[in-house]
């Protein structure tokens, strides 16, 4: 209040650091070694090592709720695009990494409202796992300092109905034979066909669940640093038609 136009605290000010002021005031009391955390306090234009380190998992899957909420309701944060990627060339901290499908409709950066140099984002039909998406994760995670290992599917997913279909296809067939346990695995009474799209989407629920399950079997470093606090697993599901991420898990 009172400040001349061009104070680092005016709303005008571009270029603010992003990702830390998308959690809560109460989530981040503490964060900062005391107090709310405000704007003022992050000048950075990427998310430092620094700022990242003293987010907790909880926190940081708060901020990308919060982020959401912003995209819901078409109040995203103003950001300088140029300065993040400026400000992030010779370094990266992401909070978290993502693994999500390739879907054009559902690009996670966007609809939870974060930037440059937030998180590390995984993407493939179907949001299945392999041993390059562990490593990557365990790259991550282990090596980078990502506290957070976010999978994430979306409602009317092609991939899901693909193979309920048994869609066949190159490589695609291939691809699509690991979301089939998850077909097998829906406990569901009503038409379990692609065009009932209440089955497709517990199917993609299901598929989510699962992967996350089995990153814990295949990645003992991940797993290990679960067990250790160091990080948290969890899953989301995206509505494309409410454009809400629903977090569980």
């Amino acid at each position: 209040m009172g400040q001349k136009p061009g104070h680092p605290a005016d709303c005008n000010c571009l270029g603010r650091r992003n990702f830390l002021r998308m959690a809560s005031g109460a989530a981040l009391a503490g964060a900062t070694g005391g107090g709310l955390f405000l704007v003022d306090e992050a000048r950075a234009d990427a998310l430092s090592r620094e700022l990242r380190d003293k987010l907790t998992p909880e926190q940081i899957i708060q901020a990308m709720k919060n982020g959401n909420k912003r995209f819901r309701m078409g109040e995203r944060k103003q950001r300088n695009y140029l300065r993040e990627q400026k400000a992030s060339a010779k370094g990266q901290y992401p909070a978290a990494v993502l693994l999500t499908c390739i879907d054009s409709r559902a690009p996670a950066e966007v609809i939870m409202d974060l930037g440059i140099g937030d998180i590390f984002n995984c993407r493939v039909a179907g949001n299945v796992r392999n041993a390059d998406i562990l490593g990557s994760m365990e790259f991550a995670c282990k090596l980078a300092g990502a506290k957070v290992v976010l999978v994430m599917g979306h409602t009317a997913c092609g991939a899901i109905k693909g193979a309920i279909d048994n869609a066949e296809l190159g490589n695609l067939t291939g691809l699509l034979a690991k979301i089939k346990p998850a077909i097998e695995a829906t406990a569901y009474t009503g038409e379990r066909s692609a065009k009932n799209y209440a089955f497709v989407d517990a199917v993609a629920r299901k598929n989510v669940e699962m992967n996350i399950a089995d990153i814990r079997k295949e990645s003992p470093v991940l797993a290990e640093m679960e067990a250790k606090g160091s990080i948290k697993m969890t899953g989301a599901m995206y509505n494309l038609e409410t454009g809400a991420v629903d977090f569980f898990g």
